[in-house]
């Protein structure tokens, strides 16, 4: 009797919760405004070299992730001159929470909740309302050798991305927060689960170029170059990234332009 009770209760939870997130989707999509995206520093490993670096970010770390949306915006006709505004919010001093190890329906979406509780409990931000959270974990990477896997959640809007706290790692950094961020909107991954190599022809960044290989640059949600057949490989900065027209038709950039 109470685990059906406990159902009934995060059923209802999750479809008052479903009709507001759908009714901000639409309006996150709509493109007639810039969105505000918010970064929020965790501290992922507690050590002194990785608060030193935290210390040390500024909102102008994050300027090539609108340099990035602003160009492609502009190569779909989004008609707006900057699509993205970032802004650095506090250190959050708290963790999020982990994704459940068991993947059942009910303890994802249990997470799913606790993630948006969480999110909204440790909101640092002191600027303008965000319309998108992301939650940067920084480590140390002479203690870290391998990295959680980061994650986007379009229903709530909120990333939670693992990365490296140093100032050569930033740029490939904000490959993975923008890669996130669009998950947010509604983006797919576009890469084979099991390899990680670019699925043809949506994770292709050119998938009409003669020859096919190698390519020079990377589709967003597929996060790497294919040089060949079996190899692909990590672009070095945003430079190297396009938003391909499934990503874009996705995020409800393609409608724009044939409208």
């Amino acid at each position: 009797m109470f685990k059906a009770l406990r159902i009934f209760i995060l059923l209802t939870v999750l479809v008052i919760v479903a009709a507001s997130t759908y009714l901000t989707q639409l309006r996150t999509t709509d493109w007639d405004s810039p969105l505000w995206v918010t970064i929020y520093p965790v501290n992922g490993d507690g050590s002194s070299q990785t608060r030193r670096y935290i210390k040390t970010l500024k909102k102008t770390d994050f300027k090539d992730i609108e340099s990035f949306m602003t160009d492609e915006a502009e190569y779909f006709k989004v008609p707006l001159r900057k699509p993205v505004s970032m802004q650095l919010a506090p250190e959050v001093q708290a963790q999020p929470p982990l994704p459940p190890s068991s993947r059942s329906l009910l303890n994802v979406m249990w997470w799913s909740l606790k993630l948006r509780y969480w999110a909204f409990a440790n909101d640092s931000n002191t600027g303008p309302d965000t319309d998108v959270q992301i939650f940067i974990v920084y480590y140390d990477p002479a203690n870290k050798k391998k990295l959680s896997h980061s994650l986007g959640l379009e229903r709530g809007h909120i990333g939670v991305v693992h990365a490296y706290a140093g100032r050569r790692f930033t740029r490939k950094n904000n490959i993975i927060v923008t890669h996130e961020f669009l998950h947010t909107l509604g983006a797919t991954d576009k890469y084979e689960a099991a390899s990680g190599y670019p699925i043809y022809p949506d994770g292709f960044a050119n998938p009409d170029r003669k020859p096919l290989y190698p390519q020079k640059r990377a589709e967003i949600m597929a996060g790497r170059i294919p040089i060949n057949k079996a190899e692909a490989v990590f672009p070095k900065n945003l430079y190297h990234v396009v938003i391909g027209n499934k990503t874009a038709e996705e995020i409800n950039w393609l409608k724009k332009l044939n409208k």
